[in-house]
């Protein structure tokens, strides 16, 4: 194998790295610039990897790129809100501009891949990160699995409670709008408004609390207790459901939530084995994701590894 170039771009950031007979030789990032200029902007980061890393064009085999928002199979974004971007012929652009082969997908199933190839994932497993939104991608026989026109494994937008809270996507109970990190402040700030003696008020206010309050007092108070089981117990639920469906080797958990580690995942693996079908024949771990936010570009480069 030769060289591979890996790059996710983010709504602040584009990170990159080289990838030389599987390991990463040289890593550098640059601030987006979006809309019309995304192109060009990859296009002088793809130019200081290959002078950072001291290779020429010619020793590298490809370019992989994902980033949020609906990705076409020709490697178009269809759309991506926060890149301000519709209907952007990004793969066509950089092959035009670099003379190289390009490969584009989504940003989380790039994350999946990334966790199964270099992380802590397994050739059949799950990357579900919590975060401002429930995101993931899906990884079977060691390829992605990104379902018709590469719009599948929308993880976040299955639904654990008919009828529930509303999500930002339209529907009702999805899963995103009870597992999120936001989902998780929102609780915990009405946990600490109903009980004013609770002692998540020692070190936080109703404006500071976040996904992590509830974890932090969890042991002594009553009401922390309480926000944390109710959200392990919808977390379960939808893990349960993707295990079922999948069987997995491994589930990741990543995003801001994953911080928690074992304190997450210990009492997730109870509940999780309690409610999937034959845990003892082939049973499902779960793990955090070990690549934190280099996990997207490790998986794009993958991208060119079969």
């Amino acid at each position: 194998m030769g060289c591979i170039i890996g790059l996710d771009v983010g709504g602040t950031f584009i990170k990159g790295l080289v990838l030389k007979d599987g390991k990463a030789i040289f890593e550098h990032n640059v601030p987006t610039r979006g809309g019309e200029e995304l192109a060009g902007c990859i296009d002088g980061l793809v130019e200081i990897l290959a002078s950072g890393s001291g290779i020429t064009f010619s020793m590298i085999d490809g370019v992989g790129v994902c980033c949020p928002g609906v990705i076409s199979d020709a490697g178009e974004v269809v759309k991506a809100a926060n890149l301000g971007l519709e209907h952007y012929p990004l793969k066509q652009l950089l092959q035009d501009m670099l003379g190289l082969p390009v490969k584009v997908c989504n940003d989380a199933n790039a994350a999946a891949l990334g966790e199964a190839r270099f992380g802590a994932g397994a050739d059949n497993s799950i990357l579900v990160t919590l975060g401002t939104g429930v995101g993931g991608g899906v990884v079977i026989d060691g390829k992605l699995f990104e379902g018709n026109k590469k719009a599948g494994a929308e993880l976040g937008h299955m639904v654990i409670e008919r009828g529930g809270v509303r999500c930002t996507c339209g529907r009702y109970g999805c899963f995103e709008a009870y597992c999120s990190a936001r989902a998780l402040t929102l609780s915990t700030k009405e946990a600490m408004k109903y009980d004013t003696a609770s002692e998540m008020w020692k070190n936080y206010t109703y404006d500071t609390a976040d996904g992590k309050t509830a974890f932090e007092y969890m042991d002594t108070d009553d009401s922390a207790r309480r926000v944390v089981d109710k959200y392990l117990k919808y977390l379960a639920c939808g893990l349960a459901n993707l295990a079922n469906i999948f069987r997995p080797e491994v589930i990741l958990i990543g995003g801001g939530v994953a911080a928690q580690g074992t304190r997450l995942t210990k009492p997730l693996q109870s509940l999780v084995d309690a409610e999937i079908f034959a845990a003892d024949y082939a049973p499902v771990e779960i793990r955090c994701a070990s690549l934190g936010n280099r996990a997207g570009a490790y998986g794009a480069a993958a991208l060119f590894m079969d």
